[in-house]
């Protein structure tokens, strides 16, 4: 699949790399089943790369998310690619979902990989939290609207510390890191005819984001409705009139809808949602350890 790629030669070939790849057509969903069903049962390589290239851009997309870590981006994208290579074999039709909702976790988990290899984060350790913090201090800074440069103002690192599960002094240190990388404002070349923010992809969602993340919608709606199962009859009014609704209804109106107190229907109220969490957390665990292999393969195929 790789041999017959667009080839991205060097960060001065971004360009010409991006237009060459918009050329793919993108796949209907019969087209996307058929091709995928062609690769699995008959090891059809022409279908693979359909497959392959129509997804090229959401590497493209993913890729420039991490464009922030002072790695070259052609590095960064050739690993995101390997990841939608690894995604496509892997692929199961039948299961009923998009081949770019599959996708998205491969090429991340191929990106990360990379970035923590080149990052060399032995200094800084490299356990799951820290991990979280490196990918996730820019979104959480942004939140906070803390763009100043250098260090954060202190009420800025509690709170996310507080956030990310670390300690102050670990989002200090990957703060001063991470300042180190190099700007979008830097020249594409020695001349400095163009910026690297003037080459990014377009910001507009392309299809197969605006499907994936359709699809995770529909995920955690489904997980949600799962879990309400646990409740009784009465817990699931009151759960969803409290903690759903739009508008929730006030503890006074449901205590005259049941006969019973405030105070009882609060007790109803967080019991329920106590219920509601366990069975979420019992069928997140499930789905992890369904996902395990698929992260160890991804792991390992990263290091080869």
């Amino acid at each position: 699949m790789a041999a017959a790629l667009p080839i991205l030669a060097g960060d001065n070939g971004l360009t010409r790399y991006l237009e060459e790849i918009r050329r793919f057509p993108m796949l209907q969903p019969n087209e996307e089943y058929v091709l995928a069903k062609r690769w699995r049962e008959h090891s059809d390589t022409d279908a693979a790369h359909r497959l392959v290239t129509s997804h090229l851009r959401l590497v493209a997309k993913i890729a420039m998310g991490y464009r922030g870590y002072g790695l070259p981006i052609g590095e960064v994208i050739s690993e995101g690619n390997i990841g939608l290579m690894q995604a496509v074999k892997r692929f199961e039709p039948e299961k009923g979902f998009r081949l770019a909702t599959y996708a998205m976790w491969w090429i991340r988990a191929s990106i990360q990989e990379y970035i923590l290899r080149s990052w060399s984060l032995v200094k800084l350790g490299t356990t799951a939290n820290q991990k979280k913090l490196f990918f996730n201090l820019r979104k959480a800074k942004s939140q906070i609207s803390a763009f100043e440069e250098g260090d954060l103002r202190p009420e800025n690192v509690a709170a996310i510390a507080t956030k990310l599960g670390v300690s102050q002094q670990e989002v200090v240190d990957m703060n001063r890191r991470l300042s180190g990388d190099a700007s979008l404002n830097a020249p594409l070349r020695e001349e400095g005819d163009g910026e690297w923010q003037d080459w990014l992809v377009d910001d507009a969602t392309d299809q197969e984001t605006i499907l994936a993340e359709s699809e995770e919608s529909n995920n955690r709606r489904a997980a949600l409705a799962q879990a309400l199962d646990v409740l009784n009859e009465r817990e699931r009014r009151i759960f969803e009139a409290r903690r759903l609704a739009e508008d929730p209804m006030t503890l006074e109106d449901l205590s005259t809808e049941f006969g019973i107190s405030r105070e009882r229907v609060r007790q109803i109220e967080v019991r329920a949602f106590e219920k509601v969490q366990q069975a979420a957390k019992e069928r997140v665990v499930r789905v992890e350890a369904a996902a395990r292999p698929l992260r160890l393969a991804a792991s390992d195929h990263a290091r080869v």
